[in-house]
């Protein structure tokens, strides 16, 4: 009988010991993964002189979980969940989220992981709890609101247009109520607690409106873990999947919603193939409302061509496409930081 090999953990922080990732990073390759810019934190399982074994924390999200080959089956795989999970209680998160390839459903299954939604053969998104999502939709059903027509709209609002604006207006009008949700993450130009402050200020003249924090199951982009799919267009159609069965099969029941709202895109392909899934997946159960955007000076408004007009001091043209309330936020927050640069440039 062959004794098991004595494993040593490990951990690496990204940010202090860069030199430590290319062993990392050789790993990851070996099983078919790369390796997401996130992560802050590694815990490695080391056998002798050979790195085995290896699971990365970004927040309380588990990425980047790969064992050496011939290590598969030893129970490694459980024995670094456990020492990652440790690691992020160690640092306050208690809730966590992993999101890996099917194939693997089963394998993190065992570790304590609870499937709550699945693009395809792409990718699923799983937690360490099986009462995370329904604790969450029973939050969100204490703010369900009476009417036969229940509205939704999610946005990141980076910041919040006369576009944004228009089609809250225009969604509140069709509606018996309308729930508005704002992405939480903080990796848009403008900080969460900004943009929630822009959001409500410009919708505070609708009383039909209910403004939510956006929570872990309303899924950025830009922290969807995307390391074990090489192609883009594969991370691009399992974010929006996963995001949209999330918010069909457990966000819009909880609230009663029967439609979505959303805003035609002119500009950004990624934002269009999301509209487009929007419109796949709601099909048979919500209806999807896409909305033609407004112009200023001939142009679609967007929040992209707003940060674009801060960042070159254009604020007389950035009057003409916020609200006044949105303008009063960035000539608080940002205007005279702008001047106060040149002057020290000067």
């Amino acid at each position: 009988m062959h004794s098991q090999p004595t494993i040593d953990f490990r951990l690496t922080n990204v940010v202090k010991q860069p030199e430590r990732l290319s062993q990392i990073r050789y790993l990851l390759a070996d099983s078919g993964l790369g390796l997401d810019s996130d992560i802050t934190l590694f815990v490695e399982a080391w056998s002798g002189l050979q790195l085995v074994g290896c699971a990365g924390l970004a927040a309380n999200v588990i990425k980047c979980v790969a064992v050496d080959e011939q290590l598969r089956g030893a129970n490694l795989s459980a024995r670094l969940l456990a020492e990652v999970e440790n690691a992020a209680l160690a640092r306050g998160h208690f809730h966590l989220f992993l999101c890996t390839r099917p194939c693997n459903k089963e394998r993190f299954a065992r570790s304590g992981f609870w499937p709550i939604a699945q693009s395809g053969n792409n990718a699923v998104l799983l937690e360490n709890t099986p009462q995370g999502i329904e604790r969450y939709c029973r939050s969100l059903q204490r703010l369900r609101q009476p009417g036969e027509k229940i509205g939704a709209i999610v946005m990141n609002a980076n910041p919040f247009t006369l576009g944004h604006r228009h089609l809250v207006e225009q969604a509140a009008k069709q509606c018996d109520w309308l729930h508005l949700f704002v992405v939480r993450e903080d990796v848009s130009f403008f900080p969460f607690s900004g943009r929630l402050e822009m959001v409500r200020a410009g919708v505070a003249h609708l009383p039909n409106v209910t403004v939510h924090e956006g929570s872990q199951y309303i899924i950025s982009r830009a922290t969807f873990p995307a390391y074990f799919l090489k192609e883009t267009g594969k991370v691009q159609q399992a974010w929006s999947e996963i995001d949209v069965l999330v918010f069909r099969d457990f966000i819009a029941p909880a609230l009663g919603v029967t439609h979505r709202f959303i805003g035609s895109e002119p500009f950004c392909d990624i934002t269009r193939q999301y509209n487009q899934t929007l419109h796949q997946l709601l099909a048979t159960q919500i209806a999807v409302m896409e909305m033609p955007r407004i112009k200023a000076t001939g142009n679609a408004i967007s929040a992209s061509e707003v940060r674009r007009l801060l960042k070159t001091e254009q604020f007389s043209r950035i009057r003409e496409i916020v609200p006044e309330s949105t303008f009063a936020h960035l000539e608080a927050h940002y205007f005279e930081a702008h001047q106060t640069t040149r002057a020290e440039v000067a």
